[in-house]
Order: C-alpha cells, then structure tokens, then sequence
C-alpha cells in the first residue's frame, strides 16, 4: 500500500491493466507466497508499468530490419483495423525526429520503419526511449507509445590509443603498479568492457580494478625487479580488452615499456572530479574548465602535460585541451538539443610516463534558441459556404525543441476572420469555424497562425494557411431595377428591340449563370409569346409582331430570371410595354356624309343675321394627342364673304346678314386636316339653301341633279314625292308656330346638326371635351318634301349654352388628361375623337 500510494502511476497506467495487476498478485497470494514475496512481485509489476509512461510501450533490439514488427497497436489499443486508414493513422515523433517506426494501415502492425542505432541515438546512457504518437483524425485522437530501444553487443572495445606508452624507472622495486589507458566499448551493461587479458611476460602481471563509477581499468604490476637498463631498455606486450556480448567482442592495444632512470611521484590531480556548465549559446574560445596537476619530482620529471585518455567522437568536435595548461575551451557548436552532458578523462604525465587521471563533466544549459515550429497537420480545403459554426476543418500541431519554460508555447490567430484555433490534445489545435461563410462577400482566406514561446526573450513564429469557401447556390438572380418599361411606336418592324432586362446573380459559374425567359400569359386573349420574345442569355425583349395603337395602347408581361444551379432559383419582373401614336389615320368626317352617301342640304332662312349658326361639320380621328387635333378650313364656296367655319369646332356661320342679291343655292368645300406630322386631311361638300318658304324649294332638285348627278330611279323618285305630300300638312303647320316665335331669330340655328347613328364609326366613342359632339346636345329632325335625292332638316338645339360665334370652346389640363385615359385602360374605352385644339 506504502508503494501504491507513492509510486504516481495512475495517470499512465490503463484501468483494465490495473485490474489484471490485482488479479495477479490475488492468485499469487493464494498460491502460498509470502507476504514480502508478494509485495515485491506487486510492486515490479506496477514499475513496470510505470516505465512504460504512456498508453502502449514496446521493447526492441537495436539495428531491427526496416518493415520488421513491433507490435500490433491496433489490439493493444483496442482500434478498428478497418478504420485505420479512414482516419489517417499515422506516426509521428516528438521534436520532429526521424520516422523510425511506422504503421501498416491493413494490419495495425508498428514497424520499423529505418535503422535505429541505440549508440547514436543515445550514446551512453543506460536507458534509451523514443517516444512517438499515433494519431487518429474523425474524431481526433492521441495515443503515446513508448520505444525501449535495447543494447546489442555491436560494437567493440576500442582503446584511445594504438599503442601505449609506459616508461618504468629501472629501480622500480616488485609490485608497483603502473596504469595503462583503459579501453572505451559504446556498448552499455554487459555488452561494454568486462575484463583486459595480457600477453604472457617476465616482468608484468595485469590486475583489473574497478572505478567508483562501475568501470573497470586495467593496472600493470611489476612482478620482478627490471633489468639495469644497459641490458633491455624496451619491452612490447599486447593488451588485449574483452566485452560481456554474446558473442563477444574485443579490442587490442600495444604496450611499449621504456626503461627508464628513477622517477618515484607521479602527477597528482588537485580535484578528482571537474564539473563545468555553460550556456548553449557559448562563443568560440570560451574556457570551460582549467585542470591542474602537481608533481614532486624535479626538473623534467615534474613537468606535467595533459592529454585527452578517454573522449568521444562528439565531444572531440566541441573542445579542446591546452597539453601544457589544461585549459578547456569551446571550438565547436554547442546544442543542447543534440547533446546536453558531456563526460571525459585526462591523463597527467610527468616527464618520464608517470601519470594520473581525472574526469571532466560538462552540462549544457538551455536557452531559448529555437523558434516554436508551426506543423499543418490536416486540411479541409476548399469548405462549403453553408457550414455551421464550430466545424473542424484543420488540424494544427506547434513543436519548440526547447525545454522547460522555453518550450511552452502560445498559439493564436488573427482577429478579423471567421475562425478560432481550440486546444485538443499536447500541443494539438483544432481550426473551427465560429461564424457563418459567405463565398460572395469573403471566397478566400489567408489565415494567419502565430506561436509563441514562453522563453526570455520569446520567439515566435508564424504560419499562413491558405483556405479556400466553395460556392453554394444560396442566392436567387436580383433585376437591377424593381420594374422596366418599354416604349415603341406603333407599326413598329417584327423582331425589333424594344428593351433589355438584366438580373445578377453573385453565386459562382453554372449557380451565377442567369436564364431569362417569359412567364405565361395572355395580351387581349393571345399569348404573350405571339407579341414578345426575350433572348435567354442577354435579356434583349424583342417584338414578335407590329403593334397597332388603335387597338391598344399598352400591355405587361411578367419576365423570369432563372440560374442554372441544383436546385435553380429565380426571381421575377414586371415589363410594362407603352405604344406610342403616329399618325397613320386620316380624319373621318362623320358630318355631313361623305361622298357616295345621301345628299344632305342645309336650309338657311333669308332673316338670319351674321353671326349665326348655320351647321356643324363633324369629323373624327382614330389617331390620339396631336395626331387628333383637327383643324377646319373652307377651302371653296360660292360666295366667299358669306359663311365661315369655326377652325376648331367646324361650326359655320353667316359672316354677316343674308341679303336679298345673295344666291339662294350655296356650296362650300369643307377641308378637315389634323396635326400629326405630316398631316392628313379630308374632305366634304356642304349645301346651303337660303330661303324662309318650301314653296321656293323645287328648284332644288335642279341643284341635286347638277351638282350631284344622281342616278336615282323613278321608283324612287315616285316615293318621295308621295311621302312629301303626306307630310305637307304637317310641316306647314309646324311652320306657322316657328314664324310665330321669330321674336329671337338667331337662335333659330343656333343648335349644333344631329348626326345620324349610321353616320358614327363602329368604334366611336362619344368623349366629352375632345373637341367632338357633346353629348349635352339633343335634336328634332324633321323631313322636307319635294327632294329627289336630298334630306332637309329643321334643327333646334335644346341646350341654350350653345357658344356665340366669336367663341371657342376651351378645356382644362385636367379635362384634357382624362379624354387620353390611363396606359392600361382597354383600347375600345380609350378611342378618343378630336375636333380642334383644346
């Protein structure tokens, strides 16, 4: 319980492997162990698992073959094969080493990836771990593993030096000793230098002694007294270092003796042990360490140099050593990512080979040389514009090589976009989405990513990732305008242009392709595609037949906007088309009739003043505006001085009093010209009769037949004269009450002519103010006798407002406004008929 509650393994240690743990040590227990036994059988278990410091760990030799197997993490780890490669498993190592393990996505299996050599990796230390990650995205998901690299016996002893030198004083008595360079093997435990083995001499024995560090060196003893030196002044032996490997290894070095006179101290280390620390950032020539060495003798044999016994390869490229002051310095980079402790011996040699040794520890302090590395794990490129907020679509991962505070790092990202980095798993950030995309305002995003070490000063780094939003069709075609009209004149060419519609759509290719088109519908019964036409890419509306202001006077037709999207959408617009007038309808002259019609006289009594009215010529215009404003002239007349017509409202008139030299028989030539450009015009014949008595009318039928030249038959002829003589009588009588009231003469004509309905075009329409008939008016018609081929009428005007002669009828704007209508009225309502100007 002690071990439980002070061991801090429940963080790294899986539940179910915890349970088994238990399980185990249960059974143990009742198998009879003892109670120390089990306590240490528990507790091994639980240091192993310990150890193994993340979610899965393994252990392998060193120098494995490339694609061999691991382990299979996928049982380990209770994965779905099957989703491996879904969700991108892959490997990756901290600090961004080399690959050396990989993932086989079909089996699950953890291979080797590349040879893994134990020694350059971790040199000399006892234990060598590389950590890795597996990753698994959709979800994101992190699991730690652990790689226990194990020493192999690859390598062996090797001694600094080819040769080794010793120098023994001739008077060396039996049992000195004399240290020799020990050998170096880069292999660790039992794999490294076990024992040394001397060739078989006279003179020296080899004794093996080991260090307080566990190491082992290799001593000479003198086993008898030398020689004098005039006999054998040299001696050659081969020392032979042996690891502990199966199968071992080993390594040789030869040993020259020298002999030399008496030198009886050697140099003396003043410290058995140098350490040092310096800065990673160290300049060149920096002095590390400063080792010094004290001799007792004299002369040259207390003079001392110093020379590296024991250094590694590495180690060899930082420093170097002075050989006369034992200085240390720095020539070389120093990184403490690469190589944090250095460890070395130096041998001090008197004058005549007697020496010492001291060891040398340097370690390597960090500072905050590295900039935090920005990795792009995964991306989702391009995204559609209609994600919701708080999607994924990138993984980021931020390494710094440093340690401790200077490997703490801050992540951000730029304010003025959409997206916000959420911290997930170690040094892992999910890029999400925090508001809604709009590919037509924003279609592409530089995203801006810095990291930020906690270091003094910090370093920081930055990374950009490019992300582009896809189009989605969200946004229906726009008309630029709210409503469009059209204006064409009347008689227009079929397939002329009368307008163009244009619609924008801001989504992307085939979404932002607009298509127009025409709505369905009926223009005065017909379709509207019998009258328009609108071109599908441009917009242009074409004419699809000439239009007739007459018949009407304007029409709306309703015009699509569709894209080409899935599903499409669309918008719709309301085209108003106006027809314009031109002037391509003569006047119509309704009275009197025209020529081919019954012969109409006026009968003008002889009292009638100037001033009078006598009879109205009336005429019409199909035409609208200006186009319909007419206009009267008498263009002919028997006598020129009596009669004048009104220019505008056709009204003649005695220009001074009838006397009695004036002809009774009167023909004038009426001419009706409108105001169009140019102008058309027509023509009539008006007869006058000036006389108060029937009795003097029978010379009228000379006037019918010579004027008129009619070729009426006797029938005919026999039937007027008959209806005349039935009428006679009544007319006489009639007669006698008009002469009663002759108290106003000038009224008696003062009333406008009645004009017949057969007279009237099919589609005139009586409008009050436009210069035409007013309906105000209302006539007795009474027939005369002793005509062939004429008609004789008596008006009187029931409306006693009728305008004098020297007047004009005038009409308001706004009177004048109503007489055109409104565009949308029915062109059978809207047929105006003009008289004169207003």
């Amino acid at each position: 319980l002690h071990f439980l509650l002070h061991s801090k393994i429940t963080a790294s240690v899986h539940p179910s492997n915890t349970f088994v743990i238990f399980h185990s040590c249960l059974r143990m227990a009742h198998n009879g162990y003892s109670a120390a036994g089990l306590l240490y059988s528990c507790a091994f278990f639980l240091q192993l698992l310990y150890i193994c410091n993340g979610d899965v760990s393994f252990s392998i030799p060193e120098e494995m073959k490339p694609g061999s197997v691991i382990g299979n993490l996928a049982k380990n780890l209770a994965l779905n094969v099957g989703k491996l490669s879904a969700r991108k498993a892959r490997i990756d190592s901290e600090l961004n080493r080399e690959r050396y393990c990989d993932i086989n996505l079909n089996t699950g299996d953890l291979i080797v990836a590349q040879r893994i050599d134990r020694e350059a990796l971790c040199g000399e230390k006892a234990s060598c771990i590389l950590k890795f990650e597996l990753i698994l995205e959709a979800p994101l998901e992190l699991h730690r593993i652990s790689l226990q690299i194990d020493d192999i016996n690859d390598n062996p002893p090797v001694f600094t030096k080819d040769e080794i030198k010793i120098e023994i004083n001739e008077l060396a008595v039996k049992g000195s000793r004399f240290r020799v360079l020990e050998a170096h093997d880069i292999d660790i435990g039992q794999n490294a230098v076990q024992s040394y083995a001397l060739q078989t001499n006279n003179y020296l024995v080899l004794k093996i002694q080991s260090k307080s560090d566990g190491g082992k060196y290799a001593e000479l003893m003198l086993n008898r007294e030398l020689d004098h030196r005039e006999k054998e002044h040299d001696l050659d032996f081969v020392l032979t270092a042996v690891d502990g490997g199966n199968p071992q290894r080993s390594g040789t070095a030869n040993i020259h003796v020298t002999v030399l006179d008496a030198n009886d101290n050697a140099p003396v280390f003043d410290q058995a042990v140098y350490k040092a620390s310096l800065p990673e950032n160290s300049a060149l020539d920096t002095v590390v360490v400063t080792v010094s060495a004290t001799d007792a003798d004299e002369g040259v044999n207390g003079e001392v140099t110093y020379d590296f016994s024991r250094i590694s390869e590495r180690a060899k490229k930082v420093f170097s050593l002075n050989s006369k002051t034992g200085e240390i310095k720095v020539i070389g980079p120093l990184d403490f990512e690469t190589n944090s402790k250095y460890e070395m011996r130096i041998d001090a040699k008197d004058g005549y080979g007697l020496s010492s040794d001291s060891k040398i520890m340097i370690d390597i302090t960090d500072v905050n040389d590295n900039a935090p590395v920005i990795y792009l794990k995964s991306l989702s490129n391009p995204i559609p514009e209609n994600v919701s907020p708080g999607t994924e679509v990138g993984i980021i991962n931020v390494q710094d090589r440093d340690s401790e505070t200077n490997g703490q790092v801050r992540c951000s990202i730029q304010q003025n976009v959409p997206f916000k980095l959420v911290p997930s798993i170690k040094n892992y950030y999910s890029l999400v989405t925090t508001g809604q995309l709009d590919r037509e305002l924003v279609s592409d995003y530089n995203i801006t990513i810095t990291a930020t070490d906690e270091g003094s000063p910090p370093l920081s780094s930055s990374k950009t990732v490019q992300l582009s939003v896809a189009d989605i069709n969200d946004n229906p075609p726009v008309f630029e305008e709210q409503s469009y009209s059209a204006y064409v004149t009347e008689n227009n060419k079929p397939g002329s242009t009368l307008c163009s519609v244009t619609a924008r759509d801001p989504d992307w290719r085939q979404n932002g392709t607009v298509i127009y088109s025409l709505l369905a519908g009926e223009v005065n019964g017909a379709p509207v595609s019998s009258y328009l036409s609108v071109n599908g890419d441009t917009g242009v509306i074409h004419a699809v037949r000439s239009f007739d202001y007459e018949q009407f006077r304007s029409f709306k037709v309703h015009l699509m906007a569709r894209d080409n999207g899935s599903p499409p959408l669309s918008s719709n617009v309301t085209v108003s088309v106006f027809i314009s007038d031109v002037n391509d309808n003569s006047p119509q002259i309704l009275y009197p009739a025209p020529e081919g019609n019954s012969f109409m006289t006026e009968l003008v009594p002889k009292a009638a003043h100037g001033g009078s009215l006598v009879s109205k010529v009336i005429a019409v215009d199909a035409d609208s505006g200006q186009n319909a404003w007419l206009s009267y002239h008498i263009v002919k007349s028997t006598d020129p001085g009596l009669f004048t017509i009104g220019l505008h409202s056709g009204e003649i008139r005695t220009q001074r009093d009838i006397s009695e030299s004036d002809s009774m028989k009167q023909n004038l030539i009426v001419s009706v010209k409108d105001n169009g450009q140019p102008s058309l015009s027509a023509t009539c014949s008006m007869y006058l009769l000036i006389s108060d008595n029937l009795a003097e009318v029978p010379e009228l039928k000379d006037i019918s037949y010579d004027e008129k030249n009619s070729k009426l038959t006797s029938y005919l002829i026999i039937a007027l004269v008959s209806v005349s003589t039935f009428f006679l009588t009544f007319i006489i009588i009639i007669l006698g009450v008009r002469f009663c009231r002759r108290r106003k003469p000038r009224l008696l004509f003062d009333g406008a002519v009645a004009i017949p309905s057969a007279y009237l075009p099919p589609n005139y329409a009586d409008v009050d103010g436009t210069g035409t008939l007013r309906s105000a008016y209302n006539y007795d018609a009474y027939l005369t006798t002793g005509s062939r081929t004429s008609d004789f009428k008596f008006v009187t005007s029931y409306n006693d407002n009728t305008l004098p002669a020297d007047q004009t009828l005038r009409k308001s704007p706004s009177d004048f406004a109503e007489a055109f209508g409104q565009p949308d009225e029915s062109p059978e309502v809207g047929r105006n008929v003009f008289f004169g100007y207003p």
